[in-house]
């Protein structure tokens, strides 16, 4: 089974085209590293929770959107070392980063269930 590599974070509504702008360009380090496949999603219908929601958990402000993406790699070996590569690639350094990294979240995932219409 594949593994997910997920991400939420907050990014400024006015800075939604610099956002996609930086998704497209992180798209050839993740694929030149194994990376299967890329979403990035805007958040366009998160309702506030009783306990918890995505809203509190990225601390959104005024103004902010909730971003969640997700990159599917064949294995976690393969994300792993993508990671540890991109860390140390200095064009990745140098890549415009739209959002607040320390209200960032992110994880990796095995996959224990997985179908497609396709």
């Amino acid at each position: 089974m594949t593994y997910v590599s997920g991400f939420l974070t907050p990014v400024k509504t006015q800075d939604r085209d610099r956002y996609i702008k930086s998704a497209e360009a992180s798209w050839p380090f993740f694929q030149k590293h194994g990376c299967l496949h890329h979403m990035e999603t805007w958040g366009v219908d998160i309702a506030d929770g009783h306990t918890t929601d995505f809203n509190r958990a990225v601390k959104k402000e005024e103004g902010e959107a909730v971003v969640l993406a997700w990159l599917v790699w064949p294995d976690k070996a393969t994300a792993d070392s993508a990671w540890a590569a991109m860390m140390e690639d200095p064009d990745m350094a140098n890549m415009d980063m739209p959002f607040d990294g320390k209200r960032m979240m992110w994880g990796g995932f095995e996959t224990i269930f997985e179908r497609s219409a396709a």
